[in-house]
């Protein structure tokens, strides 16, 4: 437990952090409030947490109870993750209010079905959420704005990594937070182009799309796992699938290692085999498709 944990029953304000008030709900969340806004750090499965939020709860802070909250805001690491996240939440909603985005009924055609409904950032900027997914569409001339290297022809750009294209290109219709996370979208997924356009080389560690190129390059030559499923027939072990380099194609071949589960952690990118310490296996399978394949 953090350093900074309140008993259940207490609440203050962290100093640093104007307006933010920290305390326990009645079922022992780390819970925070600025103004309208509410936080908790909910658990998860596994030992996880996530940032979830709720809005005008009119209670005291000790009778909040996880189901008052109902947004979703990504994992947290720690509490201590969780007292930094919250003024920044806490000011992108300030923001966000702030730049007067306007919800509208649509019926528009998109690429993932009739929109729903959408949101008008300004005009020519419009967000369509439909039944499965949702994006940005530009209008003509918003569209032309944005730089040839990530400019969608239809103009239209989903909203799991192309929707940072939009941020990046009109920067003022979106808040700090949303910026941030927009550029760390572009480097992430796009580093060719960020590269490109800012003149500036993405360093290790800057990029996870070159970080996974580069991983590959280095391990063309090992066995990656692909697959992997505790063993039944080896109690204390991981019966795993690899193929040279890490590459799902139908005519390479691949091969079964038996690992001590204790040692098998997926990094990154993948798990390489060490063939000097995990022995080959070609015995009965937990593996679906390979049972009957086995000696």
């Amino acid at each position: 437990m953090s350093a900074h944990s309140s008993p259940a029953g207490t609440t203050h304000t962290t100093p640093g952090a104007p307006g933010v008030s920290f305390g326990r709900s009645a079922d022992g969340m780390l819970v925070a409030q600025v103004g309208d806004h509410a936080f908790a750090m909910a658990p998860a499965r596994d030992g996880r947490h996530y940032l979830v939020t709720g809005w005008r709860i009119r209670r005291p802070m000790t009778e909040w109870t996880r189901d008052d909250f109902y947004g979703h805001s990504g994992e947290l690491a720690d509490e201590d993750a969780f007292r930094a996240e919250v003024p920044e939440q806490a000011e992108h909603r300030r923001e966000k209010l702030a730049l007067g985005r306007r919800a509208i009924r649509s019926s528009a055609h998109t690429p993932w079905g009739p929109s729903q409904g959408a949101t008008i950032y300004a005009e020519g900027v419009t967000f369509h959420s439909t039944a499965g997914h949702g994006g940005f569409h530009l209008s003509a001339e918003r569209n032309a704005k944005v730089d040839p290297l990530l400019r969608a022809a239809d103009g239209f750009y989903e909203e799991d990594e192309c929707w940072a294209i939009v941020a990046i290109t009109f920067a003022h219709l979106f808040t700090a937070f949303e910026r941030r996370c927009a550029e760390r979208t572009i480097k992430d997924g796009f580093p060719d182009a960020w590269e490109s356009i800012t003149g500036t080389v993405l360093q290790a560690g800057d990029s996870r799309k070159k970080d996974e190129r580069a991983f590959y390059r280095e391990h063309a030559n090992d066995w990656v796992v692909i697959s992997a499923i505790r063993s039944d027939q080896h109690p204390g072990f991981t019966e795993v699938v690899a193929m040279r380099g890490g590459k799902r194609e139908r005519d390479l071949d691949e091969r079964r290692f038996l690992v001590p589960s204790d040692e098998y952690r997926v990094g990154r990118f993948g798990f390489i085999i060490d063939e000097t310490r995990h022995r080959p296996y070609d015995g009965p399978s937990s593996f679906i498709g390979w049972r009957g394949r086995g000696t």
